[in-house]
């Protein structure tokens, strides 16, 4: 007999049966209201009927298309509407299946595109687990370790994280681009660099959001000297940040976007977005796979698309995302083991810290991840010593169900932290 590997750690103990919108039911009947949406994946909720329709039509017709060797209409369709949705000028895309596929095929298009070997990323970021995403991760060693040599070539600047450091955000900004000046003139000459990869808010990292000047830092600096911008929209594109991407609350434009998560409510999908004259700078046969843009994939993101517009979804994530938010810190407010809350939208984080010490404290924001399964509402932790508790739920959450959920997180931590 078989069985999973030992190395899939389940962070609740809930077997799924079924899902529907927001909530996951177990075998017994069980009602979970779920605040994990499977990593920020089912966008639309679990089982949106649109979405389960044309999945279902589409695997009637046509489940796999390979589309190196012959073209199929779902996926016409998804690369001709992605215009409607896809930061002006990038008007050329290219389907795969993960998020850490979708980065690595950037990464092989920004290196192409300028001729030039080397990436900066920034410190907090997630971009994956293959060996070259887990070279440019750093928001936990626990995505590199053990798997060395790491791919070369990447450099890491610092995030402003103000809240880490004990600084305001101006302090914070103004450090961060000075060390990506500094990093210029002693590890990557500008020359030398292809592009800046960053998240717009760090999601693995801990959720916290980058800012206006910080991102139009990066801009100016890859401006003037040839760089190219990549924004890792995999947690924060499609609607997560209360706008369709994260980067649109900064007002600084990329020139490669990457998504993945949300966009097909859970069926594997992900794709790079470029101008076309971009695009083009790449080797030919540098782009491909066999299961990318698959045809039932394509579909389901068809109809994603639909859902969130006609049911004005990213304009709910903002809503019930600052309810999210102001109801978390008002709750955190009571507890000094919570040192700081934040996020974008229906991306809130929650980090527990030693009240004296202000050291992260990984114990209680575990045992509070517990306790919430253990009263039916199901979270995430993220963050470097993995202290940050987080909160996704899909875009079709309701305030009912925030309340809901921050209820039951105002019970959970007066049981397991003390009030101030």
């Amino acid at each position: 007999m078989s069985q999973l590997s030992p190395l899939l750690k389940q962070a609740t103990p809930v077997v799924a049966d079924h899902g529907e919108g927001v909530y996951l039911y177990d075998a017994e009947g069980n009602r979970h209201l779920d605040f994990t949406a499977g990593i920020g994946v089912t966008s639309t909720g679990h089982c949106h009927p649109r979405v389960v329709r044309a999945a279902q039509e589409q695997v009637g017709k046509l489940i796999h298309g390979q589309y190196t060797t012959v073209m199929h209409e779902p996926l016409l369709k998804l690369a001709k509407r992605m215009g409607d949705v896809l930061p002006a000028g990038l008007d050329s895309v290219f389907f795969a299946n993960s998020g850490s596929e979708a980065v690595e095929s950037a990464l092989r298009l920004v290196r192409q595109a300028t001729g030039r070997p080397n990436v900066v990323v920034f410190h907090g970021g997630f971009h994956g687990r293959t060996v070259a995403t887990a070279s440019m991760t750093t928001s936990g060693t626990r995505f590199s370790a053990g798997i060395s040599p790491l791919m070369s070539g990447v450099h890491v600047a610092p995030f402003p994280f103000a809240y880490r450091y004990g600084w305001d955000e101006a302090t914070a900004t103004k450090f961060a681009l000075r060390e990506l000046d500094y990093l210029f003139a002693t590890m990557s000459a500008p020359d030398d660099t292809a592009a800046f990869v960053v998240e717009p808010v760090l999601g693995e990292g801990g959720y916290v959001p980058a800012n206006s000047e910080f991102l139009a830092g990066l801009r100016q600096r890859a401006d003037d000297h040839g760089i190219l911008l990549v924004f890792d929209e995999v947690q924060t594109g499609y609607g997560r940040t209360g706008k369709f991407w994260g980067h649109q609350h900064f007002g600084v434009s990329p020139d490669v976007v990457i998504t993945a998560k949300g966009l097909a409510s859970g069926f594997p999908l992900s794709a790079i977005a470029a101008s076309a004259e971009l695009m083009a700078k790449a080797w030919p046969g540098s782009q491909g796979g066999t299961y990318g843009g698959n045809a039932v994939a394509c579909a389901a993101a068809l109809a994603t698309l639909d859902v969130i517009q006609e049911e004005n979804l990213v304009e709910n994530a903002a809503t019930q995302g600052r309810r999210l938010l102001d109801g978390a810190r008002a709750i955190a407010g009571k507890y000094s083991a919570i040192g700081d809350v934040r996020g974008l939208g229906l991306m809130v984080g929650s980090e527990f810290v030693h009240p004296v010490s202000g050291e992260p404290d990984n114990p209680t924001a575990q045992a509070a991840q517990q306790a919430a399964a253990k009263r039916g509402l199901l979270l995430l932790t993220c963050g470097a010593w993995m202290n940050v508790v987080r909160m996704i739920p899909a875009l079709v959450v309701n305030s009912e169900q925030i309340d809901n959920a921050l209820d039951i997180w105002a019970d959970v931590l007066a049981e397991v932290t003390p009030a101030s």
